[in-house]
């Protein structure tokens, strides 16, 4: 299982705002998220997703795809992935393992 990082950004809308896009990026993670392909976690710049890798790769192009469909011209978007191998992760899970230390 991996976990990615996404920041789809909107370029040339009509606001600085672009919270109804990312309104809408979510609506499409937890249609995927229901039917038990990803978990996904929101946060203030950007978006956590686990799952399989291939799974992630259409995720994130039909995230990429949606402002298109809005009528936007042009996106960037920003990809980080962490694709662990030798063991299972989990977004809570490398969060806990941060924790641990800083208890010591």
């Amino acid at each position: 299982m991996a976990i990615v990082d996404v920041t789809v950004i909107p370029i040339g809308t009509e606001s600085p705002s672009v919270s109804s896009y990312v309104a809408d990026l979510q609506s499409i993670l937890k249609r995927y998220e229901e039917e038990g392909k990803i978990r996904f976690q929101l946060t203030p710049m950007n978006t956590i997703i686990e799952g399989e890798l291939p799974v992630l790769f259409q995720v994130i192009q039909d995230i990429h795809e949606s402002p298109f469909q809005q009528g936007i011209q042009r996106v960037a978007t920003n990809i980080r992935i962490d694709d662990r191998r030798d063991k299972q992760t989990t977004m809570e899970g490398k969060l806990s393992s941060v924790q641990r230390k800083l208890e010591k």
